[in-house]
C-alpha cells in the first residue's frame, strides 16, 4: 500500500505542516506546485529531501488561488485549465532534475479535486495535461469518479485514492470541508481506517453505512491537525496489519 501525504504548501515565511516529519513516513509526496501553495525555494527544498530518502514526488496542481489555498471553485476554460496544470508540472519537474529525480505522478489538489470528480471539462483539461506531459505519467485520483473514467479511457494508468483522515458520505464521496464530519482527527480512528481500507477495501461513512474503497493508496493531509502523529500511527498499524508499504510507482 502506497501512503501519500500532502507537502510543500508554505509559501514564503509561511510555512504549513511539517513536511520533514511527514517524509519519513510517507512513500509518496504530493508536493504543491506554486498555485495554490508552494514557491520555488519550497518546491526545492522538499524536492531534495524526497530525493534523499527514496520518497516519489508527484505533482499535486490546483487553481491559480493562494489566496484560497485552491479550495474555492473557479469556472476555468479549458485550455486555460489545461496549460496552467502543464505549467505547474514543468515546474515541479525541474525542481526534481535538479536532484536526479522527477515527477512521477500527478494528483489534483482542493476545489480542481472535487471538480474534476464529477465536471467533465475540468477532468478533461487534467487528463489532456497528462497525456500531453507524458502518457505513462499515473493520475492519482477518487475511484469511479468522471476523472477516473475520463483517465482510463485515455489510456492512462489511474490509481485509487482513500483518504483516512477525511469523512466519507454514502455515496462513497468526501463529506464537505464546510460541514460536520469532513475531518476524522482521532490519530487511533484515523490508523483504524486506514487499514480496513488497506485490508477490507471498505470505509465507514458518516452515517455508519459500509462503503467499498479499493485503493491502491492512502492520502494523509499535512495541514490537518495531528498529522505527524496520525501518519506515525498509520504506518506502524498498516505494518503491524502486515500490509507492505511501498510507492505505487514502484
Amino acid at each position: 500500500m502506497d501512503l501519500n501525504a500532502d507537502l510543500g504548501e508554505g509559501f514564503g515565511i509561511w510555512r504549513l505542516g511539517d513536511d520533514e516529519a511527514l517524509l519519513s513516513l510517507v512513500t509518496s509526496a504530493n508536493v504543491a506546485c506554486g498555485f495554490h501553495g508552494g514557491d520555488a525555494p519550497t518546491m526545492r527544498r522538499v524536492c531534495a529531501e524526497a530525493a534523499r530518502r527514496g520518497v516519489a514526488v508527484g505533482a499535486q496542481v490546483g487553481y491559480r488561488d493562494l489566496a484560497g489555498f485552491g479550495r474555492r471553485h473557479i469556472a476555468y476554460d479549458f485550455a486555460e485549465l489545461r496549460d496552467e496544470i502543464t505549467y505547474q508540472l514543468g515546474a515541479l519537474e525541474a525542481f526534481c532534475r535538479v536532484f536526479g529525480t522527477r515527477v512521477r505522478y500527478l494528483k489534483p489538489h482542493g476545489a480542481l479535486y472535487h471538480a474534476a470528480a464529477h465536471d467533465e471539462s475540468q477532468a478533461a483539461a487534467v487528463v489532456a495535461a497528462v497525456s500531453e506531459y507524458d502518457h505513462e505519467l499515473p493520475l492519482l485520483c477518487s475511484p469511479g469518479s468522471t476523472l477516473a473514467q475520463l483517465a482510463v479511457g485515455a489510456g492512462l494508468r489511474v490509481v485509487a485514492e482513500g483518504f483516512a483522515d477525511r469523512g466519507y458520505l454514502p455515496s462513497g464521496t468526501l463529506v464537505p470541508r464546510n460541514a460536520p464530519g469532513a475531518l476524522v482527527t482521532d490519530p487511533d480512528q484515523v490508523a483504524e481506517r486506514a487499514v480496513r481500507m488497506a485490508t477490507e477495501r471498505t470505509v465507514v461513512a458518516v452515517d455508519g453505512t459500509v462503503v467499498p474503497c479499493p485503493v491502491e493508496s492512502i492520502c494523509l493531509h499535512g495541514d490537518s491537525p495531528g498529522a505527524v502523529a496520525s501518519a506515525e500511527m498509520v504506518r506502524a498499524a498498516l505494518i503491524d496489519a502486515g500490509v507492505p508499504l511501498g510507492a505505487f510507482t514502484g
